[in-house]
């Protein structure tokens, strides 16, 4: 269900995949669209956000098909999966920041956790092309626990698994159910602007947003949260 390694801390840090550690929205628009536009189902960046960024494919498979059978529905977004990936092979670049960061939580101790509602050929897809999965002592698949996102669950497993405590780690995250996830599971919680408004990331409940992590304010609440 979850693939971990070892080691118990106080504090961590959380990321979402998707959005989070490299702006792959555009593509997953890109395969929505080419999937389930010949379905009747035609996407915008408006609507993308609003209805399919960071759900759970058998939600938006019940939501957007409700007419297949639920094999079908896993079939037809399994296609919409080998399309994005065959977008992204290739295409992974890191947000703005992101390697100093984890180099910086590497030296300093901090444990990192990978949290995300991606299918798992998805998400060790990305963290590969972005060379960091030995970076991450947790993956927690959101559609391998009995709940994903938003409900709590997929963070506080993310938790659990290096012996942190919500209040004293922090979560990125770049779409409205991650952002309610994290925070339901009472993670201070900080909104990647790659998709969302500043406005729409505080409105789910994120205690700030940035742009990237190279954001001056975002490094210092991370050097004072994080001793480090």
């Amino acid at each position: 269900m979850i693939e971990a390694k070892t080691e118990a801390m106080g504090r961590a840090l959380l990321f979402d995949i998707d959005g989070t550690l490299a702006d792959t929205d555009p593509l997953h628009l890109r395969a929505f669209n080419q999937v389930l536009g010949p379905r009747g189902h035609v996407f915008d960046h408006a609507r993308f956000s609003r209805e399919l960024q960071g759900f759970a494919n058998v939600a938006i498979g019940e939501r957007f098909l409700p007419d297949e059978a639920p094999e079908r529905r896993a079939s037809i977004l399994d296609e919409k999966e080998e399309v994005f990936r065959a977008l992204v092979a290739g295409q992974i670049e890191p947000l703005p920041g992101l390697m100093a960061l984890l180099d910086r939580a590497d030296a300093a101790g901090v444990p990192m956790v990978a949290v995300t509602n991606a299918p798992r050929l998805n998400a060790e897809l990305l963290l590969s092309g972005l060379g960091i999965s030995h970076r991450f002592k947790a993956l927690v698949i959101g559609a391998e626990l009995p709940h994903g996102k938003p409900h709590p669950l997929p963070y506080q497993e993310g938790l659990r698994f290096v012996g942190a405590s919500a209040e004293a780690s922090i979560a990125f995250e770049d779409s409205r159910t991650g952002v309610q996830s994290a925070t339901a599971a009472g993670i201070p919680t900080i909104g990647v602007r790659t998709s969302l408004s500043h406005a729409d990331l505080v409105a789910a409940g994120a205690v700030a947003s940035a742009s990237a992590f190279d954001d001056p304010e975002l490094l210092a609440r991370l050097a004072s949260t994080m001793a480090w």
